[in-house]
């Protein structure tokens, strides 16, 4: 869980924020998101947060400019990102690519890097200062859609705070992005991965047959108040490194724990678990929506028959398929039935369910996908964002800043690589709930993290990882 770094407290001196523009001229036009990119669920702004060491072979030169110079550069190549969004007919997002630029803050704080801890991981303290809310920064339409922060460190060391409009990239996306900024700042002369716009392989067909029932996209009205309240919130963040995952398994039938991934295993706990703690009443329906992305097969989000996404691509390619259980079937039932639910949803996803969400997304205009008690899973250990150099080496901590989706805390987390503090490898997941029901959570866990054939007594190590 989240160690005393979480308390830490430092100022922050920035300067004033700047537009960085596109190093040299852009083309001036109109381009169109696609039926995925401009879904409400999506129309808000996520942060991401990259720390690095001091770095001796740089000496003393400075990471604010060596960043902005790059980002000026990247974004000849990826010039969308320099304009801003402007609504159509239908609600229609497109990016008016008018060469503005993106924000960009330099700044200093009076901390190490060391004051963070041993095991760096949401929740991180004084975010609000290391990804600065530029008054007017924030909205859907007319407003940066990146804004980067460099934050250097009393120790030599710096921060990385990024924030991006979802509606333009998904994390693979953002990271390629980031990817393109950091090969330049390293002296590279261009790119070495070509983006590709091509929105329109994920715009609705004609007429639009969505052929998938997307219940993700449910009309599920809150009647009991089952929405999380926002006061009382407790985070913290659960490592589940080889040792647990292996006792979570043996909990699986036999057949199962062969084909579940990690990422069916940790969702369908996460999702078992935190309904318990919720304690709704038996007969409400509870939701597991996955993040699955469409690009390829490989890894725990991936999805099969991706080939129409072409490599290179920037935009949003994922979906949000979704596993629904009652609650008192997911609590009575073992861990093996929420992890087989989730396998099964995550399994239905390919190109051609990507377009029938884009054909939904049309006929029915463009719906948020459903947050009344639903939970939601996100798998970042594939993205990329702990390979970045930007020339001062891989970042200690590359990922999500935060879980929560936009202004919607503790309706999903994050499954983040992470090395803990005694060098072990494994995933860490950020996790909101009220403080009563948070207690709930770690006991419901600690029953799961203890093979059912074994004594408790012979997992001390797994208790001490809450």
């Amino acid at each position: 869980m989240a160690g005393p770094a979480a308390s830490l407290k430092f100022t922050v001196r920035r300067k004033a924020a700047e537009l960085v523009a596109p190093a040299s001229p852009t083309p001036r036009e109109l381009k169109r998101l696609s039926d995925i990119d401009d879904q409400d669920g999506l129309r808000f702004h996520i942060p991401v947060i990259q720390f690095y060491r001091r770095n001796a072979l740089m000496g003393a030169r400075d990471p604010a400019p060596v960043v902005r110079d790059a980002v000026a550069r990247a974004l000849v190549h990826y010039y969308p990102f320099a304009g801003r969004l402007r609504e159509l007919e239908g609600r229609k997002l497109a990016v008016d690519c008018t060469g503005e630029g993106v924000l960009f803050i330099d700044a200093d704080a009076d901390v190490r890097l060391d004051h963070f801890g041993d095991a760096l991981q949401p929740p991180f303290p004084c975010l609000d200062e290391l990804i600065f809310d530029v008054p007017g920064s924030s909205e859907i339409l007319g407003s940066p859609l990146l804004l980067f922060q460099v934050t250097r460190l009393a120790c030599g060391g710096f921060i990385l705070g990024v924030r991006l409009h979802h509606t333009m990239a998904d994390a693979q996306g953002l990271v390629q992005f980031l990817g393109a900024v950091a090969e330049l700042a390293r002296g590279a002369s261009a790119p070495s991965v070509r983006p590709v716009w091509c929105r329109e392989l994920l715009e609705a067909r004609d007429p639009p047959r969505p052929a998938f029932a997307h219940r993700e996209y449910d009309v599920v009205p809150d009647t009991k108040g089952t929405i999380i309240p926002l006061d009382d919130m407790v985070h913290r963040s659960f490592f589940f490194g080889r040792g647990e995952v292996a006792a979570l398994r043996a909990h699986l039938p036999p057949a199962l724990r062969s084909r579940a991934s990690t990422f069916d295993v940790l969702t369908g706990l996460l999702w078992r678990c935190r309904t318990v703690a919720l304690a709704p009443d038996a007969d409400e329906e509870m939701r597991m929506i996955c993040i699955v992305n469409a690009r390829s097969s490989k890894g725990g989000g991936g999805a099969a028959g991706a080939g129409a996404i072409p490599e290179g691509y920037y935009g949003n390619a994922f979906a949000f398929p979704v596993a629904v259980e009652t609650a008192g079937e997911l609590a009575a039932r073992p861990l093996g039935h929420a992890v087989e639910l989730v396998k099964k949803a995550k399994g239905e996803v390919g190109v051609e369910y990507m377009r029938s969400v884009a054909d939904l997304m049309l006929q029915r205009g463009r719906p948020h996908f459903t947050v009344v008690r639903s939970y939601l899973a996100s798998d970042v250990t594939k993205a990329g964002f702990g390979d970045l150099d930007f020339g001062w080496g891989k970042p200690v901590y590359g990922g999500p800043a935060k879980g929560g989706v936009g202004a919607i805390p503790g309706v999903a987390s994050f499954l983040i690589p992470f090395k803990n503090a005694k060098g072990e490898d494994g995933i860490v997941v950020p996790m909101c709930l009220p403080g009563p029901a948070m207690e709930t959570f770690v006991k419901e866990l600690g029953k799961l993290l203890t093979p059912p054939a074994e004594p408790q007594e012979a997992f001390p190590a797994i208790r001490s990882a809450l």
